[in-house]
C-alpha cells in the first residue's frame, strides 16, 4: 500500500477528491504495469499531487506525478506546457495520461530553495530558466494573460471583502488599476508560452543548470512571468526604490520594466490575500504591508 503525504491527503479531501485517495493504490499499480516502472517512496512538500520516486526496469530513474483531480483542466495545461517545452527550461515529460492526471518525468536534483543562495543569484537562475521556456504557441489552447488579469481582478475584489479588508483600499485600487492596464495591453501576436509560477521551490537542479517544474501554463506577455519574482522576498525590496527589482529584471531579459512592475503589484496583493485566507503568516502580512507602502 502506497503512503500519501498528509498534506496531499488534506488537499484531496478539501476539494472533494476522497474517492481519488481510495483509488490511488490501484491507479499507481496500473501505471506501474502500463509504463513498466517501479514506484518508490513519495516526495514530501507537495500539496497538489502524489509525487514519488520511480525507476524503469533498467534502473533509469524517473518521477511519477499524479495530480489531485480538480474542476479546472490543471493536468491538461501542465502536460501541454511540458510537451511544448520538450525539456528546455522545464522538466522533461516521459509519459502522460491526461485523463488520469498522471505524468512520468525525468528525475532531477535539489530544489533552488534547498541551496539557500543569495537573492541576486536566485533571480539570475530563475530568469535564465524561465527564458528557455518562452516560445510562440498560438494554437496550444492555454489561457491568455488577458484571462489571467480578469481572474485576478475578480479574486482580489472578492477576497478583500470576504477577509474584512486586511490591507488598505488604496492598495486594492492600485492593484486593480494595474491589472486593467495589463489586460488592455495583451497582444496575441506578442504572447508567448510562459511557465506561470516561477519561484525557487519550482526550480530544480539538472545536468545543464536548473529546470522548472509544476507549470501553470499561459499565453501572455513575458513580463507576466516575472510577477512571482516581484512578489517574493517582500522584505528585501528596498524602501524608497521598490521598482529597482523590476528595472533589474527588465534589463536582464530585455523587457518592459513598467509592465513587470504592474504585474508584480497585482501578484503581491492577490498572493497576500490568499496567504491571509489560509493563514500563511507572516508572509501574507508582509506582502500586504509592501502593497500598502507602494500604493502610496
Amino acid at each position: 500500500m502506497i503512503r500519501v503525504p498528509e498534506v496531499v491527503q488534506k488537499k484531496a479531501l478539501a476539494v472533494g477528491a476522497g474517492q481519488w485517495l481510495e483509488d490511488l493504490d490501484q491507479l499507481v499499480a496500473d501505471l506501474e504495469r502500463e509504463w513498466s516502472i517501479t514506484v518508490g517512496r513519495p516526495y514530501e512538500g507537495g500539496t497538489e499531487a502524489y509525487v514519488a520516486q520511480a525507476s524503469f526496469g533498467d534502473g533509469t530513474p524517473c518521477v511519477l506525478k499524479v495530480l489531485v483531480p480538480r474542476d479546472s483542466d490543471v493536468a491538461g495545461h501542465e502536460i501541454t506546457v511540458l510537451r511544448l517545452a520538450d525539456g528546455e527550461g522545464c522538466v522533461r515529460l516521459l509519459r502522460a495520461d491526461e485523463q488520469r492526471g498522471a505524468m512520468l518525468l525525468e528525475r532531477l536534483g535539489r530544489s533552488l530553495y534547498e541551496l539557500a543562495l543569495p537573492i541576486g543569484q536566485r533571480l539570475e537562475i530563475l530568469c535564465d530558466a524561465a527564458r528557455r521556456v518562452w516560445r510562440p504557441a498560438p494554437e496550444s489552447g492555454l489561457p491568455t494573460g488577458a484571462e489571467k488579469a480578469h481572474w485576478l481582478i475578480d479574486f482580489i475584489t472578492r477576497s478583500w471583502a470576504e477577509l474584512d479588508h486586511p490591507c488598505s483600499e488604496r492598495a486594492v485600487d492600485h492593484a486593480i488599476a494595474c491589472a486593467e492596464r495589463r489586460l488592455r495591453a495583451h497582444d496575441d501576436e506578442r504572447a508567448v508560452l510562459i511557465h506561470g509560477d516561477v519561484h525557487q521551490w519550482n526550480a530544480i537542479e539538472s545536468a545543464d543548470g536548473f529546470k522548472l517544474v509544476d507549470p501553470d501554463g499561459l499565453l501572455a506577455e513575458p513580463e507576466l512571468e516575472l510577477a512571482v519574482l516581484m512578489r517574493e522576498d517582500p522584505l528585501e525590496l528596498p524602501v524608497g526604490d521598490e521598482r529597482s527589482r523590476a528595472r533589474w529584471l527588465a534589463s536582464r531579459l530585455g523587457l518592459d520594466a513598467e509592465a513587470i512592475w504592474e504585474w508584480g503589484v497585482v501578484e503581491r496583493v492577490s498572493t497576500g490575500l490568499l496567504a491571509t485566507r489560509i493563514d500563511l503568516q507572516p508572509l501574507g502580512r508582509e506582502m500586504l504591508a509592501v502593497a500598502d507602502r507602494v500604493a502610496d
